[in-house]
């Protein structure tokens, strides 16, 4: 008994070092075709050797030994739900980190710092980090908010919400735990004030912030079905650029749908040309691409 379960650990061990074979292109588009189906997202031929990377090491931890094989397993299968979110996962979680665009984050300060005090003390600010991933952008508005709260001797009268396709991400930003190299970003007040040491080489964000963010799974195909509605913000960066331009168009057109007049709608720099959504006024910036919904007569 015990050699065979030594010879099937060997096997196993081999399988896992072995190569895969190239994707053919038949392979490749059919993989192409679902990855867009299902979320939107655009592969291009380049990204070829992207696909089979990931795809190879989820096979792997699996044994399963075929790009067919696991296609299958993925679209009739019988854990075929629970696979293709693993697999969405590596496919579409992205790094990202506290910060990580400072012009961006600047802009919503100023945004938020010249609202009127009686507008801010009537209707609390609603913000929505799209395509949120571990949750570092939703806590990094977070903190602006509270910190303009602060600035202008009111209540933190604010909630953050983070969405993204991937539920393991949606998990891991829940928790508020992140590895200590992710605030590189982070000034050290802020790091002071909004963030405790936890277990190993890890930090967790302050019960203050933890309580006034809140995330969903959300595939952005489906943001006709989003119950987010009369935003003040909506941040969303480093997604559009994995679709397809007619797409992202769609996309900006129900983000705006669910702005408030005069919200601020902010996308990632070259993520959107020559097109102006409907009912959005651009802000200048030469740093920042930015809308604000325009207000009613009534308004």
């Amino acid at each position: 008994m015990a050699e065979t379960r030594d010879n099937r650990s060997t096997a196993e061990g081999i399988w896992s070092l072995r190569r895969l074979p190239e994707m053919d292109e038949v392979q490749f588009t059919q993989w192409q075709t679902l990855l867009e189906r299902r979320t939107g997202i655009t592969l291009s031929s380049g990204r070829r050797s992207f696909l089979e990377t990931n795809l190879g090491i989820r096979m792997r931890e699996i044994g399963c030994d075929s790009y067919q094989a696991y296609y299958e397993q993925i679209v009739s299968g019988a854990d075929a739900i629970l696979e293709w979110a693993t697999l969405v996962d590596r496919l579409t979680v992205q790094e990202t980190r506290f910060f990580r665009d400072p012009d961006a984050f600047r802009f919503v300060s100023d945004f938020v710092l010249t609202r009127p005090r009686e507008q801010l003390k009537r209707r609390p600010l609603e913000a929505w980090s799209v395509g949120c991933s571990s949750g570092e952008e939703p806590y990094t508005l977070a903190m602006i908010l509270n910190e303009c709260m602060a600035q202008l001797a009111l209540p933190p009268l604010f909630g953050v919400t983070g969405s993204d396709i991937s539920k393991p991400a949606i998990e891991r930003a829940r928790k508020g735990v992140f590895n200590t190299r992710k605030l590189a970003g982070v000034n050290d007040d802020l790091k002071a004030r909004y963030f405790q040491p936890a277990e190993r080489n890890a930090v967790a964000m302050t019960e203050s912030i933890r309580e006034r963010v809140c995330f969903t799974q959300l595939n952005v195909l489906d943001l006709n079905e989003a119950p987010m509605h009369g935003m003040s913000i909506i941040f969303c960066q480093n997604l559009l650029i994995y679709f397809r331009r007619w797409r992202r168009r769609e996309i900006v057109k129900r983000l705006a749908e669910r702005l408030a007049p005069g919200g601020l709608l902010v996308l990632g720099q070259g993520e959107l040309t020559d097109w102006q959504p409907p009912g959005l006024q651009r802000v200048p910036s030469e740093h920042v691409l930015a809308w604000i919904k325009r207000q009613t007569d009534e308004e």
